[in-house]
């Protein structure tokens, strides 16, 4: 007796062992006296705890509470009659042998889920109460929360949450010694559920327990406990830029056209904010089987080649320096003599002016314009339009809640224009070589005013030394030239905005639980862009933008609720060794008085078919136009 009284002293008055590690662990569940506790009970999460997101007219995009049934761990002798059983496998549509199989293997508690599904049953009011009813033991009525909305469909602007044990090892070690984190919660895996997830995964989770004895019968007096957080400022909210409604019916939009490689991105055209982002292949959360993060992959914010969209650049530079004007004339026989480029009508479009060529998308007269601009030119360009780095909205220094620098796509492809050095030099094509590498900073363009350029962040790293063929393949969006169809929309913004460079904003605001604004994320201008183009080329560009849709390539999208003005491209590119094409259509609506800025992108297209892109945008301008009246 006198060993059993020390061992009780033992373990009530020195809880753990000489182990720090244990000893900090046991201390943090509260000593031997809650792991007593946690024998006879059996908790189940009904909340995590995660904040959610809305729209921007405050549509819940995640999040809804539903009542489903709960099922403990308890003797089968002790759940109550066979009759009663019965009517429970009835009002759950299953057999009593099957409802008493599942709960047999039961060995924690679970919501109940129908065969192959992954979300818990959604009970009907009568089915609710009529469980209530029956009254039996171990199987209860609880509101669950779903992180998904019924019918919800994976967005990659939101992303995914997942387990990821070895990254909270890595990351969080000392948390979950102490018991304030479990290698088994979810975090954000990808989008803003990743980039916002430490404000998202609020301050614990509400859970309720259900007390057995040790023969796993249940302790009536006790029934149910509810635990759960003590701040009412949470869960958070993130209130995001995107309209939930327009999304959707881009989406449904997207499959009824059957594209299943590709992204639609939506900006507000005054400043820049998304409205929608939709990615092709469909997000599927908890499918993922390559290992290499290519199915959640965004496409909206991948960096593909841009084919001619990135004529608009190639003009803005030669209108800068003042080596062309939209009214020089050139001449297009469909072939341009030299690096085996041709323009894609064969024959070619005869005397054109440049302005013109934008229109047709004559490769031979970019091609020209292109040859004689200096590479650290058309990179200024550029760069004062925001393309070759990530467009997105961010902060460099930590802010508000916020306790470190923040990005909200973290994703994002900054895209090129040149190839590094090394890989420039080993592609060289045809022409003189011009000399090594040569330090080019942002060289400011003839006709620039310096003033336009007091914000330049400084010299820039040196460009690799380029010859005549890499300037006129970059110049018609071919070579190394890569863009996202973020930045391809946000370059129209840029242009409806006389030259101001803006980033794109997907979250605007966040807020506690009771409404009240927790910090603000305002619409901010892109930060250290390398100048500014003058309102005059941003405004030559939108007219050759509206004959586009007039006479030019877009002419088959002149009709439709909307007038539109944009540009169109394709892009040659090999998959596996095939031969593809990336098809685009970038441009802004209503012309007149442009509402919102459109980038669309149809990814691995065979050779030779119709540009999907110019359709795509057209239907897509259309639904933002009915959703306007």
């Amino acid at each position: 007796m006198l060993l059993y009284i020390g061992r009780l002293a033992w373990l009530q008055l020195m809880p753990g062992s000489s182990s720090a590690a244990v000893n900090a662990r046991y201390a943090a569940q509260g000593g031997w006296q809650r792991l007593a506790v946690q024998q006879r009970q059996r908790s189940l999460v009904l909340d995590t705890g995660r904040g959610d997101f809305y729209d921007r007219n405050g549509l819940p995009i995640t999040g809804e509470t539903y009542m489903t049934a709960a099922f403990f761990p308890i003797r089968s002798d002790e759940r109550g009659t066979a009759e009663d059983l019965s009517k429970l496998g009835a009002l759950l549509n299953v057999s009593a042998e099957n409802l008493m199989s599942v709960w047999d293997a039961v060995r924690e508690p679970i919501f109940w889920t129908a065969e192959g599904a992954k979300e818990p049953v959604k009970l009907t009011a009568e089915q609710a109460e009529g469980i209530k009813r029956l009254g039996l033991n171990g199987v209860r009525v609880l509101p669950y929360r779903n992180r998904y909305v019924s019918g919800f469909e994976a967005k990659h602007a939101i992303g995914f949450t997942s387990q990821h044990p070895e990254w909270l090892q890595a990351h969080f070690a000392d948390e979950l010694m102490k018991g304030k984190r479990k290698l088994t919660e979810q975090v954000g895996g990808a989008g803003l559920e990743k980039s916002l997830d430490k404000l998202l995964r609020g301050v614990g989770a509400t859970s309720v327990s259900y007390f057995i004895d040790g023969r796993s019968s249940p302790l009536h007096g006790l029934d149910l406990r509810l635990t759960q957080p003590g701040n009412s400022n949470y869960p958070l909210k993130a209130i995001t830029t995107l309209d939930l409604r327009l999304q959707n019916k881009i989406e449904a939009y997207l499959d009824e056209l059957g594209i299943v490689e590709g992204a639609v991105v939506v900006l507000d055209a005054h400043n820049a904010d998304i409205v929608a982002m939709v990615s092709r292949p469909k997000l599927k959360p908890g499918q993922f089987r390559s290992g290499d993060g290519s199915e959640w992959e965004n496409h909206a914010i991948r960096a593909v080649a841009p084919g001619s969209i990135f004529k608009l650049v190639t003009e803005a530079a030669a209108l800068e320096t003042r080596v062309s004007s939209t009214q020089e004339m050139f001449h297009c026989d469909g072939e341009y003599g030299k690096y085996g480029l041709s323009c894609w009508k064969e024959g070619g479009h005869g005397w054109l002016t440049l302005e013109e060529g934008l229109a047709q998308s004559c490769n031979i007269a970019f091609a020209t314009v292109a040859e004689r601009l200096k590479p650290s030119e058309l990179k200024w360009a550029a760069d004062a339009l925001g393309i070759g780095r990530q467009a997105g909205w961010h902060r460099e220094k930590a802010f508000g809640p916020f306790a470190q620098p923040l990005r909200l796509l973290g994703e994002e492809e900054a895209g090129s224009l040149f190839a590094p050095a090394p890989a420039a030099a080993a592609v060289k094509r045809s022409g003189k070589r011009e000399a090594a590498l040569r330090e080019a900073g942002a060289a400011r363009p003839a006709g620039v005013r310096e003033t336009e350029r007091s914000d330049a962040s400084g010299p820039e790293a040196a460009l690799a030394a380029v010859d005549g063929g890499v300037m006129a393949q970059s110049g018609i969006g071919q070579r190394d030239v890569t863009m996202s169809p973020l930045q391809a929309a946000n370059l129209i913004v840029t242009l409806l905005n006389g030259g101001r460079v803006m980033e794109p904003r997907l979250v605007s605001e966040i807020r506690y639980a009771g409404g009240q604004r927790m910090v603000k994320l305002p619409a901010q201008r892109a930060q250290g862009t390398g100048g500014r183009i003058r309102p005059a080329t941003a405004r030559a560009l939108l007219r050759g933008m509206e004959a586009v849709v007039d006479h030019g390539t877009g002419r088959s999208i002149r009709q439709g609720l909307w007038a539109v003005a944009g540009k169109s491209g394709t892009a040659e590119v090999s998959r596996a060794g095939a031969a593809r094409n990336h098809q685009w259509f970038a441009g802004y609506g209503p012309a007149a008085k442009p509402r919102y800025a459109i980038a669309v992108l149809v990814e691995n297209r065979p050779p030779g078919s119709s540009n999907q892109a110019t359709k795509l945008f057209r239907g897509v301008m259309d639904i933002a136009a009915r959703m306007e009246r």
